[in-house]
């Protein structure tokens, strides 16, 4: 069978989701106990930058990110040292993940702007060398499943033709779906900008990264059942990554608001900027609590409508908690989720699901997505 683009629509997609279900299990101990823990924020940007220039998939991006963690949670390593360290990393991420042609070659590296300015020029030597020490340490085991891995298959069911935005129907399946992708891919490289999301194991981290998508989309509800099903994790499960991702939100939005306000431009090299209507928008996110209310009291809110502009992580820490169980679905990863329980930061872990409800109002507004500051993609998705 042919594996290569969309396999997770394949017949093997639920295999390949289990085994790397089964893979996440057993990868190595992060403790974030490095000396050079303040500088890793810089290095993973270096890598989506040159990842970002090479045209690089985003599994050997984030692949690329995570063995830097690890490395750096288990060396001393110079400063000058890092950047071949970073390097070396996503090379070895790209032949990997890539095919063998679109590997950056050692000339492209050393032509690319940012080498210049670091002053470093790497030799076939130096990344031999580091690329050896490095699967020596791995045990030449590469196989290390990221968010990135699972993103495209929780993505292929994300949206659905029931979804609600706003208590209506969605005018246009296909651009809410392209809207949903180009959230996820932001929120999946807000994870990879703190190391304290690798405290949740990968596919929870790609779980969190749909419901905080569809909750910036108001998308209706917040965790259908089939995206509980698919991924055997309960919305109480999700709900702590979900809260760190959507306070990184209102960080970049703040962010973007002030450097507007100072006409000026972000200082720090950030790979990914949040949607580039978001500092409009900021005062309308939608309110986390009226997916997991009751019947009764979300029919009430939603005929006299009155929304108070809140921060996405005070929408998240005061919304109640659901009060409808949902058994779980999973045969082939149930008991994967058992082991990972101790791994999470959630200690509720019953299988609830926050309940379906049709509004009977709603608000039309426009979305629009930023990659480097370059490529706007501002599209009426929503508009009625």
């Amino acid at each position: 069978m042919e594996l290569e683009g969309q396999w997770w629509k394949g017949q093997l997609a639920a295999d390949i989701h289990q085994a790397l279900r089964y893979k996440e299990l057993k990868l190595p101990t992060y403790k974030g106990q490095s000396p050079q823990l303040n500088l890793r924020r810089y290095f993973a940007d270096l890598i989506a930058i040159v990842s970002n220039r090479f045209k690089l998939c985003p599994a050997a991006r984030h692949l690329a990110v995570y063995l830097l963690d690890l490395f750096m949670d288990r060396y001393d390593i110079s400063i000058q040292q890092l950047h071949v360290v970073a390097l070396s990393c996503l090379l070895l991420a790209s032949k990997f993940e890539e095919k063998e042609d679109h590997v950056p070659k050692l000339e492209q590296l050393n032509s690319l702007g940012c080498m210049t300015n670091m002053n470093l020029v790497l030799t076939k030597q130096n990344l031999l060398h580091m690329e050896l020490l490095l699967l020596d340490t791995f045990q030449w085991n590469l196989c290390l499943p990221t968010a990135a891995h699972f993103i495209e298959y929780y993505l292929s069911i994300a949206v659905h033709e029931t979804d609600l935005h706003d208590g209506w129907p969605m005018v246009s399946l296909e651009k809410t779906k392209l809207y949903m992708a180009k959230y996820a891919d932001y929120f999946l490289e807000v994870s990879l900008q703190d190391h304290t999301f690798l405290n949740y194991a990968p596919s929870l981290v790609a779980a969190a990264c749909m419901a905080a998508s569809r909750i910036i989309l108001r998308l209706f509800p917040a965790w259908p059942t089939r995206l509980h099903r698919l991924t055997a994790y309960s919305w109480n499960f999700v709900l702590p990554c979900i809260e760190r991702l959507l306070i990184a939100h209102d960080n970049d939005v703040k962010e973007a608001n002030k450097q507007k306000g100072q006409g000026g431009h972000p200082s720090l090299p950030c790979v990914l900027q949040p949607p580039s209507q978001a500092q409009h928008q900021a005062h309308v996110q939608p309110n986390v609590s009226q997916y997991l209310q009751p019947p009764h009291q979300a029919q009430l809110q939603f005929h006299h409508p009155t929304l108070q502009p809140q921060s996405c992580q005070q929408m998240v820490s005061t919304a109640p908690p659901t009060s409808f169980p949902l058994q779980t679905c999973s045969t082939g990863i149930q008991a994967s989720v058992q082991t990972q329980a101790h791994m999470q930061t959630g200690p509720n872990m019953s299988l609830a699901l926050p309940i379906e409800i049709k509004p009977c109002i709603g608000v039309s507004y426009n979305r629009g997505y930023q990659v480097n500051g370059h490529y706007p993609c501002i599209t009426p998705c929503f508009e009625r």
